[in-house]
C-alpha cells in the first residue's frame, strides 16, 4: 500500500528535462576535484608550452561553450576574446552567432480546398543563447530545418488556394510566430520566414489561365458597352443642342470640309445642308400633288 502511495506521489511530480545550462551547481566530486589539481599542477610544471594549449580565441561573432569534467563551466559562454581551458579536463564547442538563412525543400501540400500544390520557402535564424543550443538540443540547425519544413505542411494544410495565392505575408508571419516558440528552449531566435514559389499542377494553371481569360472578355465587353451607351448619350445632347441653332449645323458642315480637304484626297463631298433638302422635298411634293 505504501509502495503505490509513493509510485502515485511520483506519478503526480512534474517530469523536468531541462538542462541546468547556468553551471552554478556544478558538483565535481572527490575525484574531479583531485583531477583538477593534478591537471593544474601538469600545467605548472610545463608551463611554457602548456600555457600555447590553455590560451584560445573566439571570434566577436562567435561564443565558446565549455564543459568541464562533463559538466557545464560556471559563467555560461565565453568570448569574444580570449579565455583559458584544461587541456586535461576542459572541452569546448564553439556556436556562431551571426544569421543563418536555409531554403526549404519543395513540399507537395493538399491545400484546404483539396488542391494539390507544392511550395518552398526561406528561413532566416540566428543562435540567441549559445549555451541553450548546445546542451538542449543535439544539432540546432538540423531540428529547425525538419522543423521548418513540418510547420509548412501544417500550416498551409489549412488553408484554401486561393489563400496561399494571396496571404502570403500573414503565412509567412504565421509561420515565423510558430517556429520561433518552438525554437526557444534550444536558444534559436527566428527572424524572417518568407515564401518563396507555389507551384500549381498544369491542368490547374490552363484552367485558372481560361477563368481569368473569360473574366477579362466579359469586363471589356462591359466596358465597350457601357462607353456606346455614354457616346449615344451624348450624341442625342448635340443633336438636340444643334437642333434648336440652324447656324450651329451650318458650322459643323464648314468643319467637315475643313477636315476633308486638309487630307490628299481626289474626291472632295460637299454635304447639302440639311434644310436645303427639306425645302427641295417640299417643293416637288408641292408641284406633284398625290391623285387621289
Amino acid at each position: 500500500m505504501q509502495k503505490e502511495t509513493n509510485n502515485r506521489e511520483r506519478g503526480n511530480q512534474p517530469y523536468n528535462n531541462q538542462i541546468n545550462t547556468s553551471g552554478d551547481d556544478a558538483d565535481y566530486g572527490c575525484c574531479g576535484i583531485c583531477l583538477l589539481i593534478l591537471s593544474g599542477f601538469i600545467i605548472l610544471l610545463t608551463f611554457p608550452v602548456a600555457i600555447c594549449m590553455c590560451v584560445k580565441v573566439v571570434q566577436e561573432y562567435e561564443r565558446a561553450v565549455i564543459f568541464r569534467l562533463g559538466r557545464l563551466s560556471k559563467g555560461g559562454a565565453k568570448g569574444p576574446g580570449i579565455f583559458f581551458v584544461i587541456p586535461c579536463t576542459d572541452e569546448y564547442r564553439k556556436v556562431d552567432l551571426r544569421t543563418v538563412s536555409f531554403d526549404v525543400p519543395p513540399q507537395e501540400i493538399l491545400t484546404k480546398d483539396s488542391v494539390t500544390i507544392s511550395v518552398d520557402a526561406v528561413v532566416y535564424y540566428r543562435v540567441q543563447d549559445a549555451t541553450m543550443s548546445i546542451a538542449n538540443v543535439e544539432n540546432a540547425d538540423g531540428a529547425t530545418r525538419l522543423l521548418a519544413q513540418t510547420t509548412l505542411r501544417n500550416m498551409l494544410g489549412t488553408k484554401s488556394l486561393s489563400e496561399v495565392l494571396t496571404d502570403r505575408e500573414e503565412i509567412s508571419a504565421g509561420m515565423q510566430a510558430t517556429l520561433d516558440i518552438a525554437t526557444d528552449p534550444w536558444g534559436i531566435k527566428v527572424e524572417r520566414v518568407e515564401i518563396k514559389d507555389v507551384r500549381l499542377p498544369v491542368q490547374l494553371q490552363r484552367a485558372m489561365a481560361a477563368e481569368a481569360e473569360a473574366a477579362r472578355d466579359a469586363r471589356a465587353k462591359v466596358i465597350a458597352a457601357e462607353g456606346e451607351m455614354n457616346a449615344s448619350r451624348k450624341l442625342k445632347e448635340a443633336a438636340d443642342v444643334m437642333s434648336e441653332s440652324p447656324n450651329s449645323m451650318q458650322l459643323r458642315y464648314l468643319q467637315t470640309l475643313t477636315a476633308i480637304s486638309a487630307e490628299k484626297n481626289s474626291t472632295i463631298i460637299f454635304p447639302l445642308p440639311i434644310d436645303m433638302v427639306t425645302s427641295l422635298m417640299t417643293k416637288k411634293k408641292s408641284q406633284n400633288p398625290t391623285k387621289r
